[in-house]
């Protein structure tokens, strides 16, 4: 949950199909508005929009002012390049900002256990994001996870989350969320291989003995 609304200012778009391609070019990049009200088709400069979302992730809300008007959303899918990362697209959500949403949102290790303190193992994430539901508003970006209690025995669970007021964890309360994980014991001995030259073999059809 930030303070401070986020806002970038865009244009009306009407290039669609493979001629965005001359838009990225130009630095500009293709996005869409959906959700409360028909889908809008817009485009942002490219150096501005990633700023933005650097800071909004999905789960900070951003004001985008075009056209005269302005629409309050979260960025839901933002395609990138698979290997250059460039921007190629990006689908903003429209909120109401008095209905509740659900959004995934991330879990951060806080803390170290005494175990792992005397380098007995390690602390382990056992699940990355859960997902929750709050008034745009209210949404948060992750969640801490203090393992500074943690025992080998009682790992900690959806339901030892804390979080801020108004806002729901919607998955499992029962899901293990961080366990500790004793180190593996280094017995110094190597694994016995097992080769024909090894082996012995005791018995290989009939003996002479039993030959007719």
């Amino acid at each position: 949950m930030s303070d401070v609304r986020l806002a970038i200012e865009a244009e009306p778009r009407t290039v669609v199909g493979k001629q965005v391609k001359q838009l990225r070019r130009e630095g500009l990049i293709p996005a869409v508005i959906y959700g409360t009200q028909d889908p809008v088709t817009i485009q942002l400069e490219n150096k501005l929009l990633r700023r933005v979302l650097r800071r909004a992730g999905t789960t900070n809300l951003i004001d985008i002012s075009f056209g005269g008007q302005k629409r309050t959303v979260l960025a839901r899918e933002i395609q990138q390049h698979l290997t250059r990362g460039d921007l190629i697209h990006v689908d903003f959500q429209e909120v109401d900002l008095k209905v509740k949403i659900s959004a995934e949102v991330e879990l951060v290790l806080v803390g170290r256990s005494k175990m792992m303190k005397d380098s007995l193992g390690s602390d382990v994430l056992a699940l990355t994001s859960v997902e929750i539901e709050a008034l745009p508003d209210d949404l948060i970006a992750e969640i801490e996870v203090d393992v500074s209690h943690l025992t080998a025995d009682d790992p900690i669970y959806v339901s030892d989350l804390v979080v801020p007021k108004g806002v729901t964890i919607l998955t499992d309360p029962e899901t293990a969320v961080a366990r500790f994980e004793y180190a593996r014991a280094d017995t110094g001995e190597e694994e016995y291989e097992m080769t024909a030259d090894s082996v012995e073999i005791i018995e290989k059809g009939k003996s002479d003995e039993d030959d007719d």
